[in-house]
């Protein structure tokens, strides 16, 4: 019996998201902080840094532009790689499958507010942030 309250019971459920971004097929509506999360986990888990980095801007990019969205942030954009990052690093090889640690994701940094803690409103919505990385003013990466 499956846990109703796992957001994802496969890879494949996983992948769907990826693709779905990629593709553009789901909608801004469906493409919340959840699924950023899940994109970047899939992106990290196969490619380097600079590599997930790299496609998931160039993802964001064609999502944002083919659904006549605003609002791509580099800094909230590698913010959230490397924490992400910083989760995989933490991962005893082995441990679980794409799907589990995507839930676990998902639970452990459900709050999309996090980025708070470390940035202003006002740093993380400039023009600075939006266009290139920009370090937190309010304290210091701990990660």
């Amino acid at each position: 019996m499956t846990d109703p309250k796992l957001i994802y019971h496969n890879a494949d459920e996983v992948e769907a998201i990826v693709r779905g971004l990629e593709a553009c097929t789901i909608g801004p509506a469906e493409f919340k902080h959840q699924a950023h999360l899940t994109v970047a986990l899939w992106y990290l888990s196969r490619l380097s840094h600079a590599e997930a980095s790299a496609r998931m801007r160039e993802s964001l990019f064609r999502f944002i532009n083919h659904h006549g969205e605003q609002g791509y942030n580099e800094t909230m954009t590698i913010f959230w790689l490397k924490l992400v990052g910083r989760f995989l690093d933490r991962v005893q090889p082995g441990r679980g499958s794409i799907a589990e640690l995507a839930n676990e994701l998902a639970l452990t940094y459900r709050d999309s507010r996090l980025i708070f803690d470390y940035y202003s409103r006002e740093l993380i919505s400039s023009p600075a942030a939006r266009e290139g990385w920009v370090e937190p003013d309010l304290k210091p990466l701990d990660f």
